[in-house]
């Protein structure tokens, strides 16, 4: 092998080894935190309590494919939001306490 060939294949090694560092601290933990994320918004179960991305704490009154009905405050007012809008679930409703 000549020099220059050697030195085409460490600039392309390097670059593998760039992306592969890339894809394993920043791609793969996106995609898996989107995955959960994707997974707790299709679970959503009348009774649970959650946190909008907006900051709005309320319970999950009733469950469309892609709306949620929240009620909110003491009178209960219900309120429709997006499902991509909810940002955590503080509490689930079990079974027992239906």
């Amino acid at each position: 092998m000549t020099a220059q060939t050697q030195q085409m294949i460490m600039g392309l090694l390097m670059w593998v080894v760039v992306f592969g560092v890339f894809y394993f601290l920043l791609i793969r933990p996106q995609k898996k935190k989107d995955k959960q994320l994707k997974d707790m918004r299709s679970n959503l179960n009348v009774g649970d309590k959650v946190t909008t991305i907006g900051g709005i704490v309320a319970n999950v009154a009733k469950v469309e494919e892609n709306v949620v009905i929240l009620e909110l405050g003491p009178n209960r007012t219900k309120v429709p939001f997006e499902k991509w809008a909810i940002g955590s679930v503080e509490s689930k409703q079990t079974k027992e306490e239906k």
